[in-house]
């Protein structure tokens, strides 16, 4: 389980953003956005780096929570 902030994680068009990058690393991935913390819990047999990798090309900016 890896638990990420993503500050620029502000409205739901994000998460929904946030959510398609994850699954486009991993597409049996579940997640778990908090929109009001700006925090998505994911669990994943994916690595860390390839998650960040696929949310920066996003435009999304993480860091472990």
């Amino acid at each position: 389980m890896q638990n990420l902030k993503i500050d620029n994680m502000t409205c739901g068009h994000c998460a929904g953003a946030v959510q398609k990058a994850i699954l486009s690393v991993d597409p049996q991935a579940t997640i778990k956005v908090d929109l009001g913390n700006r925090e998505v819990s994911v669990d994943s047999a994916a690595l860390s780096g390839p998650i960040a990798d696929a949310l920066k090309a996003a435009g999304y900016d993480s860091r472990p929570a």
